[in-house]
């Protein structure tokens, strides 16, 4: 049939089952626009900003582990995405970006709102095209789809110029499984590697299992748990792989790296077979790769992205390839294996003397709010069951440690990028693809100012995310790193003048709560959740201040050389 444009795209969108797309319109999508307003596939949400949309995006593919979708309009409207898509590409996420641009004619001119999209963008997607004929628009978009989730997730921009959307062309339904020849992602991994994988796992005295995003991306947390449990093992879970393996295991350290557990770390450092699992060893978790590497140890490396191997610190057993279908393959190895996995008693022995420095344990008051005790009452009334997504900076990391996650996809968080603003839209997101579920945005006074205006969206569309405001009048991580590393010169970290949230947060019709007294923090929580469970609910804590996240490990510096507290200092 012949269809314009415009119509091709929407038709093409519900062909790939999508149901919920996050926008923005403008001058160079209104064909678009004007074809979604006539059909009935798929809901659009109209996003305050288009740096929302794209979080938005972002979030509903990762608590869905379905393709998030999105449209902008050209010019500002993707410089305005450009930090999500970023965020997204960091974080592997499958999302494809749909951007109009000025009239084939104009392209080049410098015509009103035109930007180079692909140019501005190419280092921060997977991949983008121009489709400059509306004969490519219906394959280009199938094309997008395909590679935006397969082989290593990540989003891919599609940029189309407003006379595409107009254009007469022909539309016919997809047919069977797309293939490109310059596109080939292995999934399965080489048998021999997987092979060599397992014999040196059952010679080993200290074995050690780093898990990443990869298990949570390739939905393997099944397949990691029976591992763990058939080896034995420890097992530790990167910022962006936690819930891969339940915080309630036996077997799990906590999370490693920078402002991880003092046990995940001294047995990453000192483990002599290293299993890592779709991670990619990045500064964040090994802190110096000379430091990390002082130790021998022979490490396993999976990971569905070759270049990520090998590319930090030298592995003994690179295996490419998707990681669910290489712990398939290295669970029926182990079983098919002569040897069983060696006791670990010694191992085990030394690894809860580490856990015996309690490194989370922190001195609570009852005079002013402690930001862990906030998220540790979060989990007690969620029943640790919430979609928790969070903003980035010190309240990041007290969610990370105290928020002890049970399942993957209930963790949604900017690893990569550390994109501040992130938390209210990704809780839009998370609430479109999870409805009726508990959602919890974990943030800061700082951090929500850079999206707050999507409390019109939520309002707008009756959702209800209930926001945990770590309120310490400061730009909390900032300033920790002023303290320990410049002389305690806070330099611009105050913050100043800030608004009354509780009245904000009501100016957009939703419910506003300030909590100031740690024995009114789980009263307020339960409020929020029970009574306004079908309200957005803004919880304004206002928090301790000087309260610092440890561990910390200082930039430049090893794994193992963590400050335990203010005493280190």
């Amino acid at each position: 049939m012949e269809l314009n444009g415009a119509d091709i795209v929407v038709r093409c969108l519900a062909d790939e089952g999508v149901e919920h797309v996050f926008g923005y319109p403008g001058g160079a999508v209104l064909y678009i626009y004007d074809a979604i307003f006539k059909q009935d596939k798929f809901q659009h949400i109209l996003v305050r900003h288009e740096q929302a949309a794209v979080h938005a995006a972002d979030a509903y593919s990762r608590s869905s582990n379905k393709t998030g979708v999105c449209i902008v309009t050209s010019g500002p409207g993707v410089t305005n995405a450009v930090t999500g898509i970023a965020t997204a590409y960091m974080d592997s996420i499958p999302m494809v970006i749909i951007s109009g641009q000025v009239p084939t004619a104009a392209i080049g001119e410098d015509a009103f709102q035109e930007c180079d999209t692909v140019g501005i963008t190419r280092p921060c997607v997977k991949h983008n095209f121009l489709v400059r004929d509306v004969k490519d628009l219906a394959d280009t978009l199938r094309r997008a789809f395909y590679i935006a989730r397969t082989g290593r997730p990540g989003p891919v921009l599609v940029d189309i110029p407003k006379d595409i959307t107009l254009a007469p062309g022909k539309y016919t339904p997809p047919k069977g499984e797309i293939t490109m020849r310059s596109y080939a992602p292995v999934t399965k991994g080489h048998q021999g590697q997987i092979k060599k994988a397992v014999q040196m796992l059952l010679a080993a005295e200290r074995p050690m299992i780093y898990t990443g995003g990869g298990v949570i991306l390739s939905d393997a947390a099944p397949e990691l748990a029976e591992l763990v449990d058939y080896m034995g093992a420890p097992c530790t879970n990167t910022l962006m792989g936690l819930g891969g393996l339940p915080a309630s295991h036996p077997s799990f350290l906590g999370m490693p790296g920078m402002h991880g557990t003092y046990e995940a770390n001294m047995a990453m450092q000192h483990c002599d077979v290293l299993l890592a699992i779709g991670a990619r060893f990045d500064d964040r978790v090994i802190g110096n790769p000379k430091h990390f590497a002082q130790n021998p140890r022979k490490i396993i490396h999976v990971d569905i992205d070759p270049s990520s191997i090998s590319k930090r610190v030298r592995v003994d057993v690179p295996i490419v390839g998707n990681v669910k279908d290489v712990l398939v393959d290295m669970l029926a190895q182990f079983r098919a294996a002569d040897t069983k996995p060696p006791a670990l008693a010694k191992w085990w022995q030394q690894v809860n003397t580490w856990r015996g420095k309690e490194c989370l344990k922190y001195t609570n008051s009852d005079e002013v709010i402690k930001p862990q005790f906030v998220v540790e009452k979060l989990w007690e009334v969620t029943g640790g069951n919430a979609f928790v997504t969070s903003d980035v900076g010190q309240h990041q990391m007290w969610a990370a440690q105290y928020y002890r996650f049970g399942s993957p996809r209930r963790w949604i968080n900017s690893g990569g990028l550390g994109t501040m603003g992130v938390g209210l839209p990704y809780a839009m997101g998370v609430q479109m693809a999870n409805p009726g579920e508990d959602i919890a945005v974990i943030t800061g006074e700082a951090s929500i100012q850079m999206n707050i205006q999507e409390l019109s969206t939520c309002q707008q569309y009756h959702l209800t995310p209930k926001i945990v405001c770590l309120n310490n009048r400061f730009l909390g991580m900032v300033r920790q790193w002023q303290q320990i590393d410049y002389g305690s010169r806070y330099s611009e970290s105050y913050m100043d003048s800030l608004p009354d949230f509780v009245k904000v947060a009501e100016a957009y019709g939703h419910v506003g709560l300030r909590i100031e007294r740690p024995a009114d923090v789980e009263p307020a929580l339960r409020e929020a959740f029970n009574k306004h469970k079908k309200r957005l609910v803004f919880l304004d804590f206002i928090t301790d201040r000087t309260e610092n996240v440890w561990p910390m490990v200082k930039a430049g510096r090893g794994l193992t050389e963590m400050l335990l507290g203010s005493e280190d200092l």
